[in-house]
Parts: structure tokens; C-alpha cells; sequence
């Protein structure tokens, strides 16, 4: 009889220390629900109440809603995740030229600004509408050089969606990132910036994607309301630093332009796609004080236009440092082991 007791206890213990080990691994999960069924209704509230550090992701999952907040996030190891890209909307109309009017930096200046590692978005609309709401106008702008402190804001001017500062291991999947003007999407970290998009819809103005640091976009549409270049690069710390675009489309207004850089830059397109309408202007240096250190570096490998290809997006990976294979560019030959996105 003692010995089935004791049995009995220690089976009791292990399933007690099983419990507590389960409750100490499992990923906390946080609800946000506009309509007050979740354990929030704000997403900068469920944000708030999480520790500033953890080892392990954080769920915060928003239920269908258009949310009318600006996001901050400071802490790490967050997923966000929508209930559907459709119908789970984060908005905020913001122009860059009035926030800087009365603010010194960039904190502050996109619908969602970043400062964490480690965070993923999934299944979101981030759009800043500004430039859908607004038309050309004149403000007082302290800050202004001129004499009347006057500034002239433009409809198409800088509208950040996302704007990453400080940010390392951004993976953005299945999302809609939206803007009228320019830097719809500015994942900015030119030292160790490591970004991941997937499946993901980018609309805006100038240099509307414009990553700095090391990026990788895969089965994206990027679409051009206007502006002198879709995509920009910045990867002058590092000689390494590129962004490459797979199995990608483009399309716009009519002439629409590709790309463009005024720092060092690293392109590759493999397998893109471009819209018929797209200008026969190839990714260009703008007129620059910046030394260029490692020289004109854009690669394209089977690129094709409707209604007939240009010349200038011939296949010309053999130029490139090392002369890579298109069967070789991936995500590990991008990242090295310092990241793997896809675990």
C-alpha cells in the first residue's frame, strides 16, 4: 500500500512541476477587440501592459476594426497579428512636414513607429492617409527657415506608415501598407536593420519602400500613386547591406518609375514583374554631395514588363560581388546566421 502511495505522489509531483513548466513556456496572448469583447480595445493598451523585456514572443492579436491610433513600441519579441488584412485596419493621418514643424525627430511621425526588436505584423492594414484627405496647403511652421516661418505642405509629400528606428528582426507578413505621399514603409537601421516582407501590398509616392540596412521582399505588389521612383536603398555602412525583391510586381500611374538611390545602394530583382506603363528609366543615382563608395550596384535577374521588356533590367547577376546564382540569393544567403525569418 505505501508503495502505491508513494507512487502515487510522485506521479502527482512530476504532473505539478509539468503544470508549472507549461505555464512558464507558454506564450502570453492578449486580445484587442475595438469592440470591447477582447482584453482591450486600444492596441497601444495591450502594448502598455506588457513587460519591457521578455525571451519569449507576446501575442497581441486585434480583432476586426479600423483603429484610429499612432502605435509605439518600444518593447520586443511582439507578434502582432490581425484578425484579416481587410477588416483589421490601424490608421492615422499624419504629413511629415507639419510633425517636424514642432518636433525634432521622426518619433512619432508614422501610424506605427518602431523602436523594439524582434516584432512581427501579420494580417494588417497600416495606412497613413493623409495625402487621401488632404490637398496642397500653406501652415506657420516655427521651425521654418523663412523669413514668415511659412511652409508649404504638399499632398504627396513624406507619409510614413512605418517608420523603424533603432529596430533589428522586422518581419512583416500578409499585410497592406498604405500611403498617398512618399516613405510609406521606412524600415531605418543602416547599422544592423535585418527586415522581412512576405505577401505584402505597398502603395505611396517617392522612394515609397525605402529600407536601410539588409531587406528582403517576396511576392509583393508595390503600387506607385505618384513620385519619381518606387523603391530606394540605403546600405552605405556596409558593403554587404542590400535589399533584394522576389518574385515581386510593380505597377502605378502612368510612367512610373522604378527606383532610384543618393546613398550606397545594393538592388536585386529576381523574377519581378512590371506593368506596361512602367517608364523605361532604369534605377538611378539623384544628383549627390554623398561619397559612393562601392559604385553603381543593381542586379536583375528574369525581369519581365508587359508588353516587352527594356533593356536595362537585362540579366546581369554575373556583375555582381561573387557572381551569385539566382537559385543561391536567399533569405540565409541575405541574412547569413545572424537571422532566420522563416523559423
Amino acid at each position: 500500500m505505501k508503495y502505491y502511495l508513494k507512487n502515487i505522489i510522485l506521479f502527482l509531483l512530476c504532473i505539478n512541476v509539468i503544470s508549472l513548466n507549461a505555464q512558464k513556456n507558454a506564450i502570453t496572448k492578449i486580445i484587442v477587440d475595438i469592440n470591447g469583447h477582447g482584453d482591450f480595445t486600444s492596441i497601444q493598451a495591450a502594448i502598455n501592459s506588457l513587460n519591457n523585456d521578455s525571451s519569449k514572443p507576446r501575442i497581441i492579436f486585434i480583432m476586426k476594426g479600423i483603429y484610429k491610433e499612432k502605435i509605439f513600441v518600444e518593447k520586443s519579441n511582439i507578434i502582432f497579428e490581425g484578425e484579416d488584412k481587410a477588416i483589421t485596419i490601424l490608421t492615422q493621418s499624419i504629413a511629415r512636414d507639419i510633425w517636424r514643424c514642432d518636433n525634432a525627430d521622426d518619433w512619432g511621425v508614422a501610424t506605427l513607429n518602431l523602436k523594439g526588436n524582434d516584432i512581427t505584423l501579420k494580417n494588417l492594414t497600416i495606412e497613413n492617409n493623409y495625402g487621401f484627405e488632404n490637398e496642397e496647403k500653406t501652415i506657420t511652421c516655427a521651425s521654418d527657415t523663412s523669413l514668415l516661418h511659412q511652409k508649404k505642405i504638399k499632398k504627396d509629400g513624406h507619409q510614413m506608415a512605418l517608420r523603424s528606428f533603432q529596430t533589428t528582426k522586422l518581419k512583416v507578413i500578409n499585410c497592406v501598407l498604405r500611403a498617398f505621399g512618399g516613405d510609406t514603409v521606412s524600415p531605418w537601421n543602416v547599422d544592423d536593420g535585418m527586415f522581412y516582407f512576405r505577401d505584402c501590398v505597398m502603395e505611396g509616392g517617392v522612394d515609397f519602400y525605402c529600407p536601410r540596412g539588409w531587406a528582403w521582399a517576396e511576392n509583393c505588389t508595390f503600387i506607385a500613386n505618384t513620385g519619381p521612383a518606387s523603391i530606394w536603398h540605403d546600405g552605405s555602412k556596409y558593403e554587404d547591406s542590400k535589399t533584394i525583391l522576389k518574385n515581386c510586381s510593380f505597377k502605378g500611374y502612368n510612367g512610373f518609375m522604378l527606383g532610384r538611390y543618393h546613398r550606397d545602394a545594393q538592388f536585386y530583382l529576381i523574377d519581378c514583374s512590371f506593368a506596361k506603363n512602367m517608364a523605361d528609366k532604369p534605377i538611378y543615382r539623384v544628383p549627390t554631395t554623398n561619397v559612393i563608395q562601392w559604385g553603381e550596384r543593381i542586379y536583375y535577374y528574369n525581369c519581365h514588363k508587359d508588353g516587352g521588356n527594356y533593356k536595362w533590367f537585362a540579366d546581369n547577376l554575373t556583375k555582381a560581388k561573387g557572381s551569385p546564382e539566382a537559385k543561391d540569393i536567399s533569405v540565409q544567403w541575405l541574412f547569413g546566421d545572424r537571422w532566420n525569418p522563416l523559423n
